[in-house]
């Protein structure tokens, strides 16, 4: 639950101070968003590829490693000298949290009893929703009273906690190296270039005149032959990456595209309110 809990609360507690990330690295508006998207773009490929990547390493190895990474990119974020390394160290802070949300909710659903089931579904949703309530409030705090540095220290204490519980909480298991020779490579990569490539066309577009930009046309193009391809890999192969099938399920499948549209509702209010107030 920390671990969602962070990395949803490091998407927020940044956009309310971007104005002043920017000021302190001299980089315009538009290039300043690439602070929030680069993270974006590396935590909408990972999450996916989660729940394969910890069977490949094991549930232990993978949730440590990613939460070690994070406490070291958390730290390079904050001593970030220029636009350019700040914005690879928040995709690589992006990659390493990512997979702290999807695999809390695998938690829950296989770690604890039916019984606490309905507990651990109700904490977790706790965490997704009091994260971007408090985050924009907390980043402009820490800003104002000591400096944009600091929402990126402020990980490393929790970071800590984090490592410590899981290191005694959860039992050792084998690695499955065998499961990347089997893997649904075609997948991975389909699915890699068609997120990161529409998380482009997206956050880009609009600055480059749409599809009057080469640039964006051929992003486009890629995205329009990635993703169906994707889909084509899911539904024809014996070991998909993920299982398109159970959007067949109907309450599946309303709960799906209602989680959308409270993303879409909450997270861009969320982004964009925080930079509208801080022009003025």
């Amino acid at each position: 639950m920390l671990g969602s809990f962070m990395a949803i609360l490091d998407i927020q507690i940044v956009n309310s101070s971007l104005a002043n990330i920017q000021g302190s690295l001299s980089a315009t508006l538009s290039e300043g968003s690439w602070i929030s998207t680069s993270y974006m773009i590396a935590e909408i490929v990972i999450i996916p590829l989660s729940g394969w990547l910890a069977s490949v390493f094991s549930l232990r190895r993978y949730l440590m490693g990613s939460i070690i990474a994070f406490i070291i990119f958390s730290g390079l974020c904050g001593v970030a000298w220029s636009l350019n390394s700040m914005i690879v160290f928040r995709a690589l802070q992006g990659a390493a949290v990512a997979p702290l949300i999807p695999l809390a909710f695998t938690m829950v659903r296989t770690r604890l009893s039916a019984e606490e089931q309905p507990k651990g579904m109700s904490l977790f949703s706790f965490t997704l929703v009091f994260a971007p309530a408090i985050g924009p409030t907390l980043g402009g705090w820490l800003t104002e009273n000591l400096s944009w540095h600091y929402i990126f220290y402020i990980n490393l204490l929790p970071g800590v906690v984090m490592l410590i519980l899981l290191h005694y909480s959860l039992d050792e298991e084998p690695m499955n190296l065998n499961r990347l020779k089997s893997a649904d490579w075609a997948g991975i990569v389909t699915l890699s270039i068609a997120l990161a490539s529409l998380e482009f066309v997206l956050e880009e577009g609009h600055r480059q005149n749409w599809l009057d930009s080469n640039e964006i046309l051929i992003m486009t193009i890629v995205v329009c032959a990635a993703l169906p391809a994707f889909i084509y890999f899911q539904l024809t192969r014996p070991n998909p990456l993920l299982n398109l099938r159970v959007l067949q399920q109907r309450q599946f499948l309303m709960g799906t595209l209602v989680n959308c549209s409270i993303g879409l509702a909450l997270f861009s209010s969320v982004f964009l309110l925080p930079m509208y107030l801080a022009q003025f």
